[in-house]
């Protein structure tokens, strides 16, 4: 099987299909759709017209697709031991992102933004990270394409996770933990927030604010917005080749959802065939961790993407940009809001959202390692337990369909959380 050549453009399929998109970004000041002098500021022009881009295939930078070729295509696995363990007849497969260099399905997109900042002369790119798993693959992308890379990292991962500071430390990355006193907005929260253990709003408000006042430098973003998402649908595309290649096709499609970037890489590709009216019945589910549910809690409304109000308004399903989640360890999933697109596709009803609290997802986690192997990543075990709960209602209806979950990364550097699960300490 080859790597694709381009990225499919879900944007396309809801003009043809639906007539309609999802609302544009707005100035916050004139209630004006956004432009891309409003947005040159902090990233490439390539990248602000793949965000506005109606064309239903965008190409994949041939030296792009050399990297890819690391750990692209990455395998579709038949957990077959879990359906044994589940007595279910469901077909569970996961599409397993975690053999990437950098651990994460992240990779996909970090590696397209470091191209197109290089190809425009950026010097240095500066990020947030949650659980770090975005923040290590933006570090190597930036390596292989020779740029700086600067990262506020959420306090409370920075020091539950300190092994995934140092893969970014490795990568030459520099890493601050946020808030932080070296930004304006930073301080402002560390005085507002005294014992805040940080939030993915603040991060992206502080990284905001640094690639604002530097011209040789452009903020990088690892989920929400669309070009990210159309980076990530490579998952997708190389899952329908390899179910074609089976002889099957999925019924159920499911990804954990923080901004969204994972669920949506794996299930836009799918989700063509829904609005086409070719699979009129498949269901996708988006996951979330139930002390930060945006899908399933949150208000339908234009908000800000970071908690110091400095980006366009953004059409989502949102919590409050001024919302500071509990400090659970899917770090990757402490954020406010979802993306526009998969807002718009919930409110739409052809994507359902669930959510669970992070003990039954660790839970599910150690199942799924008992039975396959790999101890995933906090944030892919959302998926997992719904995966599970999914095989078990088939187990209950006598029904043999296909489930497919995103593995988006591995949990060997979470192990924190593995442990204080196992000490029955997790709230």
């Amino acid at each position: 099987m080859n790597i694709p050549q381009r990225f499919l453009n879900l944007n396309y399929y809801l003009q043809k299909y639906l007539g309609e998109l999802p609302p544009p970004p707005l100035h916050p000041a004139s209630r004006q759709p956004v432009g891309p002098e409003d947005l040159t500021p902090l990233f490439p022009m390539e990248l602000i017209k793949q965000e506005v881009s109606v064309d239903e295939f965008v190409d994949i930078p041939d030296e792009v697709r050399e990297i890819y070729k690391l750990y692209r295509p990455s395998p579709l696995i038949r957990a077959k031991r879990l359906e044994k363990a589940l007595k279910t007849p469901a077909r569970i497969y996961y599409k397993y992102e975690g053999v990437s260099p950098a651990g994460s399905h992240k990779l996909n997109t970090a590696l397209v933004q470091a191209y197109y900042s290089k190809k425009e002369g950026v010097k240095r790119l500066v990020t947030e990270t949650g659980a770090g798993q975005w923040g290590s693959a933006l570090a190597l992308a930036t390596k292989f394409f020779g740029l700086k890379c600067l990262v506020y990292m959420v306090k409370i991962s920075f020091e539950q996770k300190p092994y995934r500071r140092v893969v970014m430390e490795l990568f030459d990355a520099k890493v601050v933990p946020s808030p932080s006193k070296k930004t304006r907005v930073g301080r402002s929260f560390l005085k507002q927030y005294p014992r805040t253990h940080g939030s993915l709003g603040m991060a992206i408000a502080e990284a905001i604010e640094v690639a604002a006042g530097d011209e040789a430098t452009k903020y990088s973003l690892g989920s929400v917005l669309n070009h990210v998402l159309l980076h990530q649908t490579v998952i997708g595309l190389e899952a329908k080749d390899q179910f074609k290649a089976l002889g099957d096709e999925p019924d159920v499609v499911i990804g954990c959802c923080g901004g969204g970037s994972n669920f949506s890489g794996l299930a836009f590709p799918f989700l063509v065939d829904k609005l086409s009216g070719k699979k009129p019945n498949r269901r996708f589910v988006g996951v979330e961790p139930s002390s930060c549910a945006s899908m399933s809690k949150g208000e339908y409304r234009y908000d800000f993407g970071d908690t110091g109000q400095q980006t366009p308004l953004l059409k989502m399903e949102t919590l409050g940009s001024d919302f500071v989640p509990p400090p659970i360890h899917a770090g990757g999933l402490r954020y406010h809001g979802i993306a526009p697109t998969l807002a718009f596709l919930h409110q739409k009803k052809l994507v359902e959202a669930k959510a669970y609290d992070q003990v039954s997802v660790f839970r599910a986690a150690q199942e799924f390692a008992h039975s396959e192997g790999v101890i995933p990543a906090p944030e892919s075990a959302h998926a997992i337990k719904a995966a599970i709960d999914e095989a078990l209602r088939c187990r209950r209806q006598r029904k043999a369909e296909t489930i497919i979950f995103n593995l988006s990364g591995h949990g060997l550097l979470d192990l924190k959380g593995y442990e204080d699960f196992l000490a029955g300490s997790l709230r």
